[in-house]
């Protein structure tokens, strides 16, 4: 498809992609999705560790530099910094508390998601060649005085993700620039940019998400997650 091949081209390119096996971010993560859990400055200031082959994340320095927690699509951790297992989460899912409780009050619901979130964030647009992820493109979309193009992207469930199906925007330079899909009973809008290359891959390192309207277009406060990357080494 010649807009996936155009975003794929201009992150860097998948033999380049494809060469790579793990990747280290100093990055925060905050927001009032965050805040109004009791978790404002969880993901201050963490170093992300992973691999672009299979969704699996470490964070060192949550809760303050005090823990770190661990993401894989069978387990999440908790540990202390010396590699002591505090709490573990078999089997994770994204079907998060419906009694009331803010969905991610646990702290393990917090690095399931947080992980789930950094992972797919830094694997697009690649995640999206795939044979098992079905994209189409869609209409150009106006996005104040510029045009953007589109594609919907439906994710298998054996891929752990915020939402089955996605929409992409990309600008026209072929960078990502916003990604639309439904997320805990809510329509957002998650925009990127401030793209870098690291390595040899273009990443956006400003991340903002935002409540999306029934006609897609955004309420600017608050912002929901707030993501900015630092520093990216991919090897």
């Amino acid at each position: 498809m010649a807009l996936l091949d155009d975003a794929i081209d201009a992150c860097g390119g998948l033999t380049r992609w494809n060469s790579l096996s793990r990747f280290t971010l100093h990055l925060s993560v905050g927001g009032s999705l965050f805040s109004d859990a009791g978790h404002a400055r969880e993901f201050k200031d963490v170093t992300a560790e992973g691999s672009t082959r299979t969704q699996s994340v470490r964070f060192t320095g949550i809760t303050g530099g005090e823990q770190s927690g661990a993401f894989q699509a069978d387990a999440i951790t908790i540990e202390s910094l010396d590699g002591q297992v505090l709490r573990t989460w078999r089997n994770p899912s994204l079907a998060f508390p419906t009694n009331g409780t803010h969905a991610l009050a646990d702290e393990l619901h917090l690095v399931l998601f947080c992980g789930v979130q950094i992972w797919n964030y830094l694997t697009t647009p690649f995640l999206l060649a795939r044979p098992d992820v079905v994209v189409e493109e869609l209409p150009p979309w106006q996005e104040n005085s510029e045009t953007w193009r589109c594609l919907r992207a439906q994710f298998p469930s054996g891929l752990i993700n915020l939402a089955s199906e996605q929409v992409f925007y990309f600008d026209e330079n072929a960078l990502q620039r916003r990604t639309d899909h439904d997320l805990l009973g809510a329509r957002v809008a998650h925009y990127s940019w401030a793209h870098e290359n690291f390595c040899g891959i273009v990443v956006p390192t400003l991340r903002r998400t935002l409540t999306r309207q029934a006609d897609a277009t955004v309420i600017a406060k608050p912002v929901l997650i707030d993501v900015e990357i630092f520093d990216a080494v991919f090897e």
